[in-house]
């Protein structure tokens, strides 16, 4: 089975937490998720980051800080997902993956349908990770 490793960004603005949801032809389409993709070689899972967020969102971030990490195992592949919290600097709101995207409570993170690696990353933070950005 194929393993991949994935970064995704807890982004942070005024208290809350970016989700997006996956469009519908995608892969684990119609989840909602902290965006972020694929670690390409030769690239730090930090540049990894900010490159996918530009890619994807047409967004800045800054702060960037090692959070967790979370695996899965989905039928076709073997997920680690790395998550980073992050500062929201601005966006255009490019929407190449997604079709949606909320700002989101903390606290309020599973009352979304996230995608199954994501749900380590949501119950670490509800349990009580104060998210910071300094």
């Amino acid at each position: 089975m194929a393993s991949i490793k994935v970064v995704c960004g807890v982004i942070i603005k005024d208290g809350c937490v970016l989700l997006c949801r996956r469009k519908l032809e995608k892969s684990l389409g119609g989840f909602w998720e902290f965006p972020g993709g694929k670690v390409e070689h030769n690239e730090t899972k930090e540049d990894s980051l900010v490159r996918e967020l530009r890619e994807e969102l047409s967004m800045e971030v800054s702060n960037i800080n090692y959070l967790t990490t979370s695996k899965h195992s989905y039928d076709e592949f073997d997920i680690t997902l790395i998550a980073y919290t992050c500062a929201f600097v601005s966006s255009n709101w490019l929407m190449l993956d997604h079709d949606a995207f909320e700002w989101v409570f903390p606290e309020k993170l599973l009352d979304w349908e996230l995608a199954p690696a994501d749900i380590p990353v949501a119950e670490f933070i509800i349990n009580g990770k104060q998210l910071t950005t300094a």
